[in-house]
């Protein structure tokens, strides 16, 4: 049974808050590394890293707790908590209380990749387009950090853009339980029909899904964490204001976004290997290419790895949505999440000490080569049509 349009629209919704509050620091954080008495950003940025860390460590008990206690129960947990953490942050005095408060952030933040997305699509028969557009929607949240956050930073100050996005939060919270009906049980108690695929074939899916969250979280969290002052560095002298290049940023990812609209729109008329294959092998060159690049070619570039990185997100959860049923599904994102943004986060932490000893173009060239495994590990998917219509009878013959 599918979930009611309005309740989709707020689990859209919320995609996009889940990654434009992990990234309001990214954006602000020259301004709060100056009211903190930072000399340089670059400083800061290794305070932010329990923020991802816990994104990836929490999703384990936010999937079990999908999974078992509710999906409804666990999103309303999301909203209250994201929202009031966020303002949590905006009182933060110090680098190691915003450490703190980033944390928390980053726990509840936690719940709705493993949470959200399962319940987005549970029922649905062909999910790629459902996968497409709600990748759509947590790329315009990274657009709406760049955008709203240089714009509430330059006019109100960061602590107004954290305080804001929280208030908001709320109040969606509150809408969410109003318009989504309640689960008469949980996903794990409900009844299948699916036939499980061969043990080994569900290893190795497993395995290569695993190891291509990882590389394509290292690129998601290098890039978004990293592209403004990016940017900022590269158009240094000739765009200076903080509005104006989180717009010029927002246009980046508003853009790339679309790139996710058509590949879940692809995912269930063409082979999933071959698709990934395609997206993936557009990384490693221009990632390279943007490591020589300044100024508006720069932005050129910056837009065509975004959509590359972009369009390789949705893979993941189609593959889960096609092979995983869907009672456990919450608990498999949760663990995948786990090690994949617990490993990811440390280019988190990385960032800043990396930028600073070696510039962003040792970082760029790094990129490249960690989009040549992703394409690697990718070559080893099995068949996906073989790998759905297999059964263990079959396996054995």
């Amino acid at each position: 049974m599918q979930i009611p349009r309005s309740t989709a629209l707020l689990l859209n919704v919320a995609h996009a808050i889940d990654h434009m509050f992990l990234l309001i620091f990214a954006t602000a954080v020259a301004a709060v590394a100056q009211d903190f008495g930072f000399e340089r950003w670059e400083d800061l940025m290794p305070y932010s890293v329990g923020a991802f860390l816990m994104f990836g460590l929490g999703s384990v008990p936010s999937g079990r707790l999908g999974d078992l206690w509710g999906r409804r129960s666990m999103m309303l947990v999301f909203f209250f908590g994201m929202g009031l953490s966020s303002m949590l942050v905006a009182l933060s005095q110090g680098p190691w209380s915003l450490a703190v408060a980033l944390a928390v952030l980053g726990a509840f933040s936690s719940i709705y990749h493993p949470v959200g997305i399962p319940m987005l699509v549970q029922g649905a028969s062909k999910a790629g387009a459902i996968i497409g557009f709600n990748g759509l929607a947590g790329n315009l949240g990274i657009a709406c950090a760049a955008l709203l956050t240089g714009l509430l930073v330059k006019f109100f100050g960061w602590r107004m853009a954290f305080t804001l996005p929280g208030l908001l939060c709320v109040a969606l919270g509150f809408w969410f339980a109003r318009v989504t009906p309640r689960e008469t049980e949980a996903p794990a108690k409900r009844s299948s029909k699916s036939v499980p695929l061969p043990r080994a074939t569900m290893a190795r899916i497993v395995l290569i899904m695993t190891a291509t969250a990882i590389t394509g979280s290292l690129l998601f969290n290098f890039t978004t964490n990293g592209n403004g002052q990016l940017m900022r560095e590269r158009f240094a002298g000739l765009v200076d204001d903080p509005g104006t290049l989180g717009l010029m940023l927002a246009a980046v990812y508003a853009v790339a976004s679309l790139a996710q609209v058509v590949v879940g729109q692809l995912i269930d008329r063409i082979s999933l290997r071959r698709l990934y294959l395609s997206i993936v092998l557009l990384q490693p060159p221009l990632l390279a290419l943007a490591a020589l690049a300044d100024g508006w070619l720069l932005m050129a570039l910056q837009t065509g790895f975004m959509i590359a990185i972009f369009g390789a997100i949705p893979f993941t959860d189609a593959m889960i949505v096609r092979y995983i049923d869907d009672r456990m599904r919450s608990r498999v994102t949760g663990a995948r999440l786990a090690i994949s943004f617990g490993v990811s986060s440390a280019a988190v932490w990385l960032l800043g000490p990396v930028v600073k000893a070696a510039g962003f173009a040792t970082l760029l060239y790094a990129m490249s080569a960690i989009a040549v495994l992703t394409a690697l590990f990718v070559l080893m998917l099995p068949d996906p049509e073989r790998a759905i219509v297999e059964t263990p009878a079959d396996a054995g013959a």
